[in-house]
């Protein structure tokens, strides 16, 4: 596939596409998608194939025929999507660079919307650094939504998340671009939006859609997402405590999974110590916590017998699993030096 500078597209602000990929198949719908949104084309789309090195084989893509001489692969380093998006936009030259995730569908006229939405940026009197999409993330309609399927449905209400936002160019490069200490999907957007209102840029929300449908997942994929605590330890010490509110984030769980745990471990301490008194009453407080945590994420539904050994299992290990994610990141973590706009350590 080839570089391309040369689609046809109707005078407005110009911009590139940018999708980090995996090499999952749901990147073929999100190409179809773009080719079905119609005009104006971006004038480039840079796909950043993160896969491992070990993986050399071609990404396996199939580019619709409208979007042909358009689209180019770029190799990453797959150190996650924040070095990703970076090696992508750095690879294109437009004014403005539009991200998308690898599994989203572009709505319908997605890309006359977003043209809309850049045009109203460029002509706000503020200096607008970017422009989000709104995303929807369809539910079943036949029964509740189940823990993960509610996860995901956060990400309709969430702020500036990449699964569809656009940047300007001048406003990436003025901080630097994404933070490449953040190796997950997860906190990248929030700390490069913090960054740019630090920096006196703005942000908007553009009238453009994107679905996000919800990913097959196994009973697993709760407890693996506590890896994010050791983000968000991250997300303090540059952007100091009160970035949860400014960046419009919800403030989880940790400090009850803090207590639970730490209730645990002393009543085992306890009753290695010949004090079995003092275990149990420690042991019905670390009880009482895993119990009102289960009733929690239970409570919505569905009540199925898969779903209440999935939150069973995962529910007595995300406590634990949470704490030593925060707990290994605090130790490692530099002395708190918050942002200053560039998000760099001085």
């Amino acid at each position: 596939m080839s570089r391309a500078g040369g689609g046809r597209q109707a005078p407005g602000p110009v911009f590139a596409v940018v999708i980090p990929t995996l090499g999952r198949p749901s990147l073929n719908r999100t190409l179809q998608a773009l080719a079905e949104a119609g005009p104006p084309l971006p004038r480039r789309i840079v796909l950043v194939d993160d896969r491992p090195a070990q993986q050399c084989d071609p990404l396996p893509v199939e580019v619709p025929a409208e979007l042909a001489g358009l689209v180019t692969v770029v190799s990453g380093a797959a150190a996650g999507p924040a070095a990703a998006r970076n090696v992508g936009w750095r690879a294109a030259e437009e004014e403005w660079i539009a991200f998308l995730d690898d599994d989203v569908v572009p709505g319908e006229r997605w890309t006359a919307r977003l043209a809309a939405d850049l045009a109203a940026a460029d002509s706000s009197p503020l200096a607008t650094a970017g422009t989000q999409g709104r995303i929807t993330v369809p539910l079943p309609e036949d029964r509740p939504a189940t823990d993960w399927e509610r996860t995901t449905a956060g990400l309709a209400t969430a702020q500036w998340i990449t699964a569809d936002m656009a940047y300007r160019r001048e406003a990436l490069e003025a901080v630097g671009g994404f933070d490449e200490r953040f190796r997950r999907a997860f906190r990248e957007d929030a700390d490069l939006a913090l960054r740019l209102d630090a920096a006196g840029w703005s942000l908007a929300e553009g009238e453009r859609h994107t679905v996000h449908p919800v990913r097959a997942a196994d009973r697993w994929v709760s407890v693996r997402a506590q890896r994010g605590n050791a983000d968000d330890v991250l997300m303090n010490r540059l952007h100091g405590p009160g970035w949860w509110r400014r960046a419009g984030a919800a403030r989880g769980r940790l400090p009850r999974h803090l207590v639970t745990t730490a209730a645990a471990g002393a009543a085992l301490g306890g009753l290695a110590a010949g004090r079995p008194r003092l275990s149990a009453a420690l042991g019905g407080l670390w009880l009482l916590g895993t119990a009102e945590f289960l009733t929690a994420r239970l409570r919505p539904g569905p009540r199925t017998r898969d779903e209440g050994v999935t939150m069973a299992l995962s529910s007595l290990l995300i406590p634990p699993v949470a704490t030593f994610h925060w707990a290994r990141a605090q130790l490692r973590a530099r002395p708190a030096r918050w942002c200053d706009g560039t998000g760099v350590w001085p």
